[in-house]
């Protein structure tokens, strides 16, 4: 366990030590359990914002109020107390009056702002009876009572209210929830992926498939993390997701202990409440493995789930190997070590980890005879390839066998400088996805099967037209280049289906802004259930590449290595083991291999991708 730390704010006061406590006070700061005391040196008072990473396994704790605080010491305390890792925040409902200690729920939403809040201090009357502290910041995010990121920059102001109570100052009306500072934030609080499954209609080709999806959320690290991730999983998908994501538990499903850990044979044993008593075993089958891959994104080895009832009796029991069959990179195919682009003379060409050189693919994309190519995409088990022309007006689909023939366009289109077809893209249910980009009629199309009748998918309040996309292998989420003018962002969109009888109709509904802070974006891919690999710039800034989870946070992976003139970029979904990262800059391909830097692997190449 790390070391345990009480901490306040700072504030005027003597620096001294506590001999025989091991603690020191620093300018009314009690950092405590430290291993040794220095003796010598300059003694300096330590602001939260200040802690770097490194010190994430320091538990902090905040300090109760003390006789006598003014109210702007007192909104300080009580600040710097809801970031400590208090699990119910007691130390901060001290400073509280006592009608709002049991109603304050600081879950029920967080504001992050870009540094901690200013405070500032105004009398409400002469009677030095109340006063109204007023919170203002730049704020950059919120997370709701689901624990669910959103990016929402723009200017923060606050109140809050402080009167007396039994001659002390207590505060007796504030925001709902936490205000904490970015800092702040990444100490106490980490992704997690929750895991649910894809919602893809009652009938057709798609139904009754069972793939997980990733839903990330926020969670406090230190504090049972878990429980705490079962809990939120048990809470049903975040609101962007739940339109089309699904639960295996039965409504009103909970966690009959208070507390969860995994045991020395590395199971996890759940006792659920009266409401999953019925279930049958292909159900919890999968309720099993809903909490086996979501417990296990928060790096805890999981080799069984084991579901009880209330009484303890078994409900069912699922290991590692069983689960395989719900893995949530299943659909998006084996080839972590395969990647695809175009080469200088517009064929299509492959290229594994272990290769330097690339080398052409069977059957016609490869082909000196047949088409040249603009853009590619392979199919989840690499059997097949859609192909765009280079003049961006045809689309094709062909088998990767020697001997396979080229066949008629699948799809034709009108040409033109700013028009054509983007890449394409399949999901992980064999149906292949391309945008149409004529400015007079811009569509987005999906070809079920992969080679059946084009269909229009309607994308309501579209701000422009898409000149790039890429299809989850989910099918239910698709990341676009939406371009209006001169300016390309990034949305992600939830793909709804809709109807009962036959082939369901598609939608993509409420599109959200995943990287609000660049100015501009030249290229994305899946990198990850729930992370895209982003090229772009912010405004006046280089081009970077970096990693961006889908509810637009920047993703815990680490940094890449600078690079710039990039127009494409791939990355595989699968999970597997670290894959390659490829790209097409200044007219070649680039490839970064783990551990290493980016290396030139062919002079001329564009369009690269992975399998899907």
């Amino acid at each position: 366990m790390g070391a345990e730390r009480n901490r306040r704010r700072r504030a005027p006061g003597p620096r001294r030590r506590i001999a025989g406590f091991g603690a020191l006070v620093v300018s009314g700061a009690l950092l405590a359990g430290c291993a040794s005391m220095p003796d010598s040196g300059e003694v300096r008072p330590v602001d939260s914002s200040q802690r770097a990473d490194a010190d994430s396994q320091v538990r902090v704790y905040g300090v109760a109020p003390h006789k006598g605080e003014r109210p702007q010491e007192l909104v300080n305390g009580f600040l710097e107390a809801t970031t400590s890792d208090d699990p119910d925040y007691g130390t901060a409902r001290m400073y509280l009056a006592k009608g709002k200690q049991r109603e304050w729920d600081p879950a029920s939403r967080t504001v992050v702002l870009a540094e901690p809040p200013q405070v500032r201090v105004e009398r409400t009357d002469d009677r030095d009876q109340d006063y109204t502290v007023t919170l203002v910041g730049k704020q950059v995010a919120t997370i709701d009572d689901k624990h669910a990121y959103k990016p929402e920059e723009g200017a923060y102001k606050q109140q809050i209210h402080v009167a007396r109570e039994g001659g002390e100052w207590r505060i007796d009306d504030l925001p709902p929830g936490l205000v904490l500072g970015v800092a702040d934030f990444q100490r106490i609080y980490r992704s997690v992926n929750k895991y649910y499954f894809a919602e893809l209609g009652t009938s057709g080709p798609e139904s009754g498939r069972h793939i997980l999806v990733a839903d990330p959320v926020y969670l406090r690290k230190r504090i049972d993390p878990v429980t705490a991730t079962v809990n939120a999983l048990l809470d049903g998908p975040t609101n962007w997701l739940d339109p089309v994501a699904a639960t295996a538990f039965p409504t009103g499903t909970k966690v009959v202990d208070r507390r969860l850990s995994v045991d020395d044979s590395n199971a996890l044993k759940i006792r659920l409440n009266q409401k999953a008593a019925g279930t049958n075993e292909a159900q919890c089958d999968r309720m099993a493995a809903q909490l086996l891959y979501t417990v296990q994104d928060q790096s805890v080895k999981v080799g069984q789930v084991v579901l009880l009832r209330e009484d303890g009796s078994q409900l069912c029991s699922l290991g590692r190997e069983q689960a395989r069959q719900y893995a949530p990179d299943r659909a998006a195919g084996l080839g972590a070590d395969q990647q695809y682009f175009v080469d200088g003379q517009h064929r299509m060409v492959s290229l594994s980890d272990g290769e330097e050189e690339p080398r052409r693919v069977p059957g016609p994309f490869g082909s000196d005879t047949a088409l040249q190519l603009r853009s590619v995409a392979v199919n989840r088990g690499e059997r097949r390839a859609a192909g765009v022309a280079n003049n961006g007006q045809s689309l094709y689909v062909a088998d990767l066998e020697a001997g396979a023939a080229l066949g008629e366009p699948r799809l034709t289109v009108r040409g033109g400088v700013k028009a054509g077809l983007t890449a394409p893209s399949w999901d992980g249910l064999e149906n292949l996805w391309v945008a149409d980009q004529d400015p007079d009629r811009p569509r987005l199309l999906r070809l079920p099967g992969g080679t059946g009748t084009p269909e229009e998918v309607q994308v309501p309040r579209l701000d422009g037209r898409i000149t790039g996309l890429r299809v989850a292998a989910d099918g239910v989420r698709i990341a676009l280049l939406v371009t209006k003018g001169d300016r390309t962002s990034l949305k992600l969109g939830r793909v709804e289906r809709h109807g009962t009888g036959g082939r369901p109709s598609l939608s993509v509904q409420e599109l959200r802004s995943v990287a609000p802070r660049l100015e501009q974006v030249d290229a994305v891919s899946w990198a990850g259930g729930s992370r895209l690999l982003v090229a772009g710039n912010e405004q006046g800034g280089l081009q970077q590449l970096q990693y961006i989870d889908t509810d637009g946070s920047l993703s815990n992976a680490s940094g890449l290595p600078g690079i710039t003139g990039v127009r494409g970029v791939a990355a595989s979904e699968s999970t597997t083991k670290a894959p390659a990262l490829v790209a097409e800059r200044d007219g070649g391909i680039v490839r970064l291999l783990p551990d290493s830097n980016w290396k030139l692997v062919a002079k001329e190449g564009s369009a690269p991708v992975y399998p899907g």
